[in-house]
């Protein structure tokens, strides 16, 4: 049974294009995976504690030694690491706030990010260990896709690639707070899954 990992992130529920671009999406691997399992890690929803000195801490601690709350945390980053090695395929839903994602996506990022496990270090750099393919949703308030303004999808493409996971292809609704240039960045979009899945 195929399993399809589905990360959403924006703060605007059901309202979020970049969610209703993933929603598209799903729904046509479903048609093509009647068997399929989904499985969604909202990080809005259900947000991640952001990295400290304790994060960094418990992970650096060797397993025999760490406390009851160190293994606390490091179990957080073993569940998001576990979904993500179990899936298939992966989509990932982002919305840009001021310039970049929103910062409980980089808290899932920061709990993903594990050397030895996610990556490795090598006498030529480092290399991604996850082997798996993703698909990109987002959405922008203005047209910032492919300018030096945009931190959103270049670091989404550096990170991903980064732990080992293709960006097969990437969805972009950009001018969302613009009126019928947005709805019709939109529906470029839509029409883009369409023929992609």
């Amino acid at each position: 049974m195929a399993t399809l990992l589905r990360i959403d992130s924006s703060a605007s529920g059901e309202n979020s294009k970049s969610r209703q671009l993933a929603n598209e999406f799903v729904a046509k691997w479903l048609a093509k995976n009647p068997n399929g399992q989904v499985v969604v890690r909202d990080v809005d929803a259900n947000p991640l504690p952001h990295f400290t000195n304790v994060t960094l801490g418990a992970m650096f601690t060797p397993e025999e030694n760490r406390t009851a709350e160190q293994k606390a945390i490091v179990a957080i980053g073993d569940e998001l690491i576990g979904e993500l090695e179990a899936a298939d395929v992966i989509t990932v839903s982002a919305p840009m706030y001021n310039f970049g994602i929103p910062s409980t996506l980089k808290s899932y990022f920061d709990y993903i990010a594990r050397a030895g496990r996610t990556f490795k270090y090598t006498e030529t750099g480092p290399v991604g260990l996850l082997n798996k393919d993703a698909y990109v949703f987002v959405a922008s308030g203005s047209f910032l896709a492919e300018t030096p303004m945009d931190h959103q999808v270049p670091y989404l493409n550096t990170f991903l690639g980064f732990v080992g996971i293709t960006v097969k292809e990437t969805f972009i609704a950009g001018g969302q707070a613009l009126g019928e240039p947005g709805e019709a960045s939109f529906n470029k979009a839509k029409a883009q899954i369409a023929v992609a899945v």
